[in-house]
């Protein structure tokens, strides 16, 4: 062998990632995306997460479902992606390939039969007549210069049960010249050992084939059966983002894809760093919030809650592994309560940037504790004020909204006047908006631009009671912010308020927000202007005392 064909040899293979999150994910239970949102996420997908091809739309479903495809093909031909967006269409002879070249599609994923228990019950139909249905739609869509796929449905108890019939259906798509067979276990059945079995059986009796595993999270085990998949010979993975799909959903697109580059000796061409932000964007536009513990983009994934782990981190990194938050655009981040050592508050105190003395520390974190047997959790955000109040800060907070006054009614647009004070300093501000808040807001932005404040971009708000339903329950309202790289405190942030007034429970969160903003540099100054005066009340006091000896 020659030196060139070893080194190549080393090569890690690649594996193909096709994404059907505005397919098969949009099946979710009350999922439905407008054409725009779709459109997005297909960008975010294909032009900065890099997966190699996305599934956006069934034939034949509706016309906004066309209006869709037509303004994702029309973005992909202006890109040269074109070819990288794929939709899924019917043994209907004409009709799907038609459906698809209207708009402006040119690959064609074909729904097939995969088990013969389907094609008997489902389709009324003996073998011979669904791989004539088959071939006519294939020969149709070749005609009209359509690539195609199949998709075997149900194969995973088609090649467990009717392995000829399975076996007669690929010889056809061989003959018939299709580019991929996509082989589904549709309803999440199978175990890694069974997927490595069959996926094994089906890449060795046609090892030309291009063979793609589809799975379903049914067991969960839809990543464990794609890295088997791969291991047995498939050349390609089907997932979508935050699991979207059917009952438990499909393969998660962050998790299969971090998987694939730490347990096998393949890769993809899939940005990692991208994986967050196009998973919060899906949950915006689903609605469908992202699990805490998820996988890679879960809010408390990275990070650590124990004392111990926060401290074997601090000494040697002890608790870290490959999957490192920097990986995924995010950082590590060590919770504050009853569970935390001296550790977890020295790292978060390092990210505000503030330095305690050993005795000052030891008493912010027994008040941390404290809060914590309370079933109080203390968030970063939280630290400075405990900070001031266990060292008996005359301020807790830097920035106050001192008053506000706003006025909604069904006849006028609603308005706002706002005073903010900020190191010693007012600004009154007043202004409308489409609502009290956004009133509040606008007049804010106007308040606190002589701040010189990078006012973040509201990117989600809601509100929530305890059960009972009672009207003067106590609200909690949660806004999410989002600050452009370069800012302060720059990214996606959350604060709460909490009241018994809607309203005031979002100011409150606001305010807070605020406070962020200026974090820790509003810390600096108030001890720089306490060591100024320090140093002025000394000064003159040495001053009384030499004038009083010259006078004596």
């Amino acid at each position: 062998m020659s030196t060139t064909k070893a080194s190549e040899s080393l090569e890690p293979r690649t594996v193909a990632v096709m994404d059907t999150t505005l397919r098969d994910g949009e099946q979710t239970p009350n999922v439905s995306y407008t054409p725009e949102e779709k459109l997005l996420i297909a960008r975010r997908l294909l032009g900065e997460a890099e997966v190699d091809r996305i599934e956006v739309a069934s034939t034949r479903v509706s016309e906004g479902e066309h209006e869709s495809a037509s303004l994702i093909t029309k973005w992909a031909r202006k890109n040269r992606v074109l070819r990288r967006v794929e939709m899924l269409g019917y043994c209907d002879g004409t009709a799907s390939v038609d459906w698809i070249t209207s708009a402006g599609g040119k690959v064609m994923n074909l729904l097939t039969k995969g088990s013969e228990h389907h094609c008997r019950m489902q389709l009324r139909m003996e073998p011979e007549e669904h791989r004539a249905a088959i071939e006519k739609t294939v020969r149709y869509a070749r005609r009209k210069r359509l690539a195609v796929n199949v998709y075997l449905e149900d194969w995973s108890r088609g090649v467990r049960d009717s392995f000829d019939y399975v076996f007669a259906l690929v010889n056809l798509c061989r003959e018939l010249r299709v580019e991929r067979v996509y082989l589904a276990d549709t309803l999440g059945i199978l175990a890694p050992a069974d997927v490595t079995r069959y996926v094994d059986l089906m890449t060795s009796t046609w090892p030309e084939v291009d063979f793609e595993f589809h799975g379903h999270n049914d067991y969960g085990l839809a990543v464990a059966n794609c890295l088997a998949a791969i291991d047995a010979g498939a050349r390609g993975v089907h997932t979508s983002v935050n699991s979207m799909g059917e009952r438990a959903g499909n393969t998660s697109l962050a998790q299969v894809v971090a998987a694939i580059h730490d347990h096998s000796d393949m890769r993809t061409g899939v940005i990692e760093q991208k994986l967050t932000g196009v998973s919060q964007l899906v949950a915006t536009y689903t609605g469908k919030d992202i699990a805490a513990n998820a996988p890679i983009v879960g809010r408390d994934v990275f990070t650590q809650t124990a004392g111990i782990h926060a401290d074997g981190d601090a000494k040697a990194d002890l608790y870290g592994s490959r999957l490192a938050p920097r990986r995924f655009g995010r950082a590590r981040e060590y919770a504050l309560g009853k569970l935390s050592g001296k550790a977890s508050l020295d790292h978060n105190l390092e990210a505000l940037g503030v330095q305690l003395s050993s005795e000052h520390r030891d008493l912010v974190l027994a008040r941390i504790i404290e809060l914590g047997d309370l079933k109080h959790t203390v968030s970063s955000t939280d630290l400075p004020y405990i900070i001031n109040d266990v060292l008996e800060t005359a301020a807790e907070q830097f920035v106050r909204v001192e008053k506000f006054h706003v006025v909604v009614d069904d006849q006028d647009t609603p308005t706002a006047d706002v005073a903010v004070s900020y190191m010693g300093r007012i600004e009154k501000a007043s202004a409308t908006g489409d609502g009290g808040y956004d009133a509040f807001m606008r007049a804010i932005k106007k308040a606190v631009k002589s701040f010189e404040f990078d006012v973040p971009v509201l990117e989600d708000f809601r509100v929530r009671i305890p059960p009972g339903g009672r009207t003067s329950a106590i609200v909690e309202t949660i806004i999410t912010w989002n600050q452009p790289a370069g800012r302060a405190h720059e990214g996606v942030f959350t604060t709460t308020g909490v009241h018994t007034d809607q309203l005031n429970a979002a100011i409150l969160a606001t305010e807070k927000m605020l406070n962020m903003l200026v974090q820790p540099n509003a810390v600096r100054a108030g001890k720089s202007k306490a060591a100024t005066r320090k140093r002025k009340k000394g000064s003159g006091s040495k001053a009384r005392k030499k004038a009083r000896a010259k006078r004596g």
